[in-house]
């Protein structure tokens, strides 16, 4: 005997708190591009200022084969926040007018993650933490940032808890620097998460962030080949640190290309060392704007 099929489901008919926690998992472009066109249920919800208070503008990095402009649909995700976005995130494309045009409307926003982003200059870093003073989770993967910019941020940002400084791991034989790990240890007092992949540092560099940032718990210097955790130094940090990863641990839970390179291996085509990531997912997280025609960007609903 033939028994009846289950009854389908319309995706569509579903509650709208449901339907609304199911499109919070996708990213902004996904929802730009996608989700907002499908109906005029799921456009309303893709229209309420709740839904950008992360943005995530997650992407492949191929944007010279991208049908969208990024900036502009950026911008657009910034504007729906109606300022009430407090986690962001911006791959390859940002530049220091979208850091200013961002900062200028959302000054509460506690994480921003920018991977590379070498349009993004000192100053307009600089310019983006005098307005985040809420700031607690930082990221800068792969962009080109002085002590002074990491200076900046510390001194602006009093409640910096999580920073991220990551790097392609090259064994650097004659290039040793503190700069970047003595401005963390002048200006970051409070961070619990520090993660420094690929850093020049070297002791000197650790021993001082290890005396200026008490509260410090997870330490992660994987690929920092001028360090030494032995003897003295590295009783203390196993004594301090509470989840240390040291230079030689293994690399599988980092999102990034984590090769080892020679100095001489150095490919001018990429001058912050970042070539052929592997961008994995990007976990834990107003009306229109001014322009002339958003249909042009190909991502407004019709």
């Amino acid at each position: 005997m033939a028994t009846d099929d289950p009854p389908s489901h319309n995706w569509l008919d579903l509650p709208r708190e449901i339907a609304t926690t199911i499109l919070l998992k996708l990213g902004a472009v996904e929802i730009l591009t996608t989700a907002q066109k499908v109906c005029t249920s799921w456009r309303s919800i893709c229209a309420d200022p709740a839904m950008w208070r992360s943005i995530d503008m997650r992407n492949a990095g191929d944007l010279s084969g991208m049908d969208h402009d990024l900036v502009a649909m950026c911008r657009h995700a910034v504007d729906r926040s109606h300022g009430g976005c407090v986690d962001i995130n911006i791959e390859y494309f940002g530049t220091d007018e979208l850091l200013k045009y961002t900062t200028d409307r959302c000054n509460h926003i506690r994480r921003l993650r920018l991977v590379c982003c070498n349009n993004i200059s000192d100053e307009g870093l600089c310019v983006a933490a005098t307005k985040l003073p809420l700031l607690e989770v930082l990221e800068l993967s792969y962009c080109l940032f002085s002590k002074e910019a990491l200076e900046t941020i510390g001194q602006c940002c009093p409640l910096l808890k999580s920073f991220k400084l990551n790097s392609q791991g090259y064994r650097y034989t004659h290039m040793e620097c503190d700069d970047e790990a003595q401005a963390i240890a002048k200006n970051m007092h409070g961070l619990r998460h520090l993660q420094l992949f690929g850093n020049k540092m070297t002791n000197e560099g650790l021993k001082a962030i290890l005396d200026s940032c008490p509260h410090l718990e997870h330490l992660d210097l994987r690929r920092c080949f001028n360090v030494n955790i032995g003897g003295n130094l590295g009783k203390r940090c196993t004594e301090q640190i509470k989840d240390l990863r040291r230079p030689y641990d293994p690399t599988d839970d980092y999102e990034f290309d984590a090769t080892i390179h020679d100095e001489e291996s150095f490919d001018d085509d990429y001058p912050s060392g970042f070539s052929d990531i592997d961008l994995s997912d990007y976990d834990n997280y107003y009306e229109f704007s001014d322009y002339d025609d958003f249909s042009a960007y190909g991502f407004l609903y019709d």
